[in-house]
């Protein structure tokens, strides 16, 4: 199959670290909120597996991998723990998670995007799934806990741009029949770089204009 580019235990083992450090993230939005433990669990379950159950309910690939792999399940609960025991500690390497969470941003909108051209889709409906796998579950995060989506917020770095391209990378390497390990890492990594960047250099994607030039206001 084009999704299993990986050998089985080393994709799994970069599933498991992408949920993990996915979790994290929704785990410390919940402290933020001030979640209960409950709350914590939900919000870290929802991150991590949130984009990749909505592909696989499109795709039709049920039961969902979430709740037919129990270390898919359980990653992100011991990530909740983490985060309700030691969040100060995880605050203060925040700029670690943002790193190893645009790894896992890679890694999710390429195996997306293959998993989804394995039950039949074309090149489009591929690269939007990916993309969805990498970012969807943040959506359900912020939205959960009563936040505009932070991919469509103006003031946040780009999230689902390098996702997009990472997807479109694929798509690519699949319609020429070069999708290998290799070159699926690369096109990872491509995604893991403009996120780096982004978050380096503050891009921003560009927002509606008045018809006489200049920006909208800020509110």
């Amino acid at each position: 199959m084009t999704s299993q580019i990986f050998p089985t235990d080393v994709q799994q083992s970069l599933d498991l670290a992408g949920i993990f450090v996915f979790a994290l993230s929704g785990g410390l939005l919940a402290v933020r909120k001030n979640m209960d433990i409950f709350g914590i669990c939900v919000l870290a379950e929802v991150t991590a597996l949130g984009g990749g159950v909505m592909r696989d309910l499109v795709i039709g690939a049920t039961p969902v991998a979430a709740f037919t792999n129990l270390g898919y399940f359980v990653t992100p609960l011991a990530a909740a723990l983490v985060v309700f025991f030691l969040h100060p500690e995880v605050e203060r390497i925040n700029r670690a998670v943002q790193t190893l969470d645009a790894l896992g941003l890679g890694l999710f909108c390429v195996t997306g995007t293959a998993k989804a051209h394995d039950y039949g889709l074309g090149a489009v409906a591929a690269i939007a799934l990916g993309m969805v796998t990498a970012a969807g579950g943040g959506v359900i995060r912020d939205v959960l806990a009563g936040e505009i989506p932070a991919l469509l917020r103006w003031d946040r770095e780009i999230y689902a741009v390098p996702a997009l391209v990472g997807s479109g990378l694929v798509a690519l390497l699949i319609g020429a029949d070069r999708l290998t390990g290799a070159t699926g890492t690369a096109a990872a990594l491509t995604a893991f770089v403009l996120r780096m960047l982004a978050l380096k250099y503050g891009w921003r994607a560009p927002r509606a204009w008045h018809r006489n030039g200049s920006r909208t206001s800020e509110e």
